[in-house]
């Protein structure tokens, strides 16, 4: 098994966490904040719109048994891609659409399949494809939110395909 891991930002991150959760070959999902200014930021802290944060997932995967495009073409299904700051009735920065990207292979393969993606789309696609910064876990509460509560999915679509 080898292990690579991605960070997306699609919103609202318990939706996300939930949707990579069932996607065959993630071994781990992590709810955080990253891409912003603030150290440690708090969940309080992010929703002031003040931390340069977003809501995001940091997706452990093995690659014998998905790939990063995969990965990238569930992104861009799980949401609308051309909200600009937003998804559904979350309003800010921090829902913001975002691939942060780990190396330029990474680089290259999400602006291949952003490319790629575009038809889908009657709007232009503003996601962000930009180098993961560090990344700050959420509080535990967060944590597979959906999966434990059976809510918050959202604005996510969930009908993950290989």
């Amino acid at each position: 098994m080898k292990d690579d891991k991605a960070i997306f930002a699609a919103g609202c991150f318990w939706g996300v966490q939930f949707y990579f959760d069932q996607v065959p070959g993630v071994v781990k999902t992590t709810v955080g904040y990253t891409g912003g200014h603030t150290k440690t930021p708090s969940y309080e802290q992010v929703c002031t719109h003040t931390t340069g944060h977003a809501e995001a997932v940091l997706v452990e995967f093995d690659t014998k048994k998905v790939s990063y495009e995969v990965l990238l073409k569930q992104f861009f299904r799980m949401h609308d891609p051309t909200q600009l700051n937003r998804q559904g009735s979350d309003v800010g920065d921090s829902y913001r659409s975002a691939i942060f990207y780990f190396d330029s292979e990474q680089k290259k393969l999400a602006e291949k399949i952003k490319e790629e993606s575009r038809p889908n789309f009657d709007k232009p696609i503003v996601t962000q494809i930009v180098p993961a910064t560090e990344f700050y876990g959420a509080e535990d509460y967060h944590q597979k939110y959906t999966g434990r509560t059976g809510r918050g999915m959202c604005h996510i679509y969930y009908a993950p395909v290989n």
